[in-house]
């Protein structure tokens, strides 16, 4: 006769320690309360992300015998940072390190308000220092054909626009068509806000929220998530969730490396 143990407890529940495991990119792990299955993209202070096979992302707490490893109950840890320099920036370029900041261009990139300014250098910014470009905020382009005017673009002196909700029949898609000046590029993103152009994996959410029309869209969506409703302080943690281009949509990268490219052309 076999004999069995009277323990029914699974393995992952007994209190024997749990061999801790650096939650280095793309460690393929079991989240052992939901049976979630993923590879590792992303460990920051107290979580983890993982991706499972259809591209769905969760974001799991590092706890203590949290995870199954090819059937084996582990700890998920940090991993510890490499004393050696990064071979890339925040923007996906090539690092040069110890590389000066040039000297300011007169040429600019303009974009609609602070948050859009954050957001830009946090992800561009070694690049924005190397090139000599400076990023400057607007509260908005209502008044832009003037702004433009006051600039007095030139060839030695671009300026490149960045607009939120640039979308067909919009009233910034209005205004960006009324700006025709050869040394001005006007491009957008189609988000309301600069917010949305943030992955909602990257926060740990399943999507931004629909907010009413005639509601202010940030204090929505603070109150469609259960978030104080500070725009500010939002804010603060959205941007705390940007660390590389991976965390943003393309529909913004590509139009913010299009306005450098424009603005640094010889």
């Amino acid at each position: 006769m076999r004999s069995y143990s009277p323990d029914l407890t699974p393995p992952w529940k007994k209190s024997q320690p749990a061999p801790e495991v650096p939650a280095e990119p793309d460690l393929v792990v079991e989240e052992v309360s939901t049976g979630f299955c993923g590879a590792v993209i992303r460990c920051e202070a107290g979580t983890v992300t993982l991706e499972d096979r259809f591209g769905k992302h969760r974001v799991f707490p590092l706890t203590a015998r949290g995870f199954l490893l090819e059937g084996r109950t582990v700890t998920l840890v940090r991993p510890t940072q490499s004393p050696g320099r990064p071979t890339r920036t925040a923007s996906g370029s090539v690092a040069v390190p110890g590389a000066r900041a040039r000297v300011a261009r007169a040429s600019r990139i303009y974009v609609e308000g602070r948050h859009d300014a954050e957001l830009v250098e946090k992800v561009w910014g070694d690049d924005l220092r190397i090139e000599g470009v400076v990023v400057e905020y607007l509260e908005g382009v209502d008044d832009l054909p003037a702004i433009v005017a006051d600039f007095a673009p030139g060839p030695d002196a671009r300026l490149g626009v960045l607009v939120d909700h640039l979308v067909p029949g919009s009233k910034e898609s209005r205004i960006a068509a009324s700006v025709t000046d050869p040394h001005v590029l006007v491009v957008g993103h189609p988000y309301i806000d600069v917010w949305e152009a943030v992955k909602p994996s990257s926060l740990g959410i399943e999507s931004w929220p629909t907010v009413p029309r005639g509601q202010d869209w940030k204090t929505g969506v603070c109150r469609a998530l259960g978030w104080p409703e500070n725009t500010g302080a939002a804010w603060q943690r959205v941007l705390s969730r940007v660390h590389t281009y991976k965390d943003l949509e393309p529909a913004l990268l590509g139009r913010v490396e299009e306005l450098i490219d424009f603005v640094t052309a010889r």
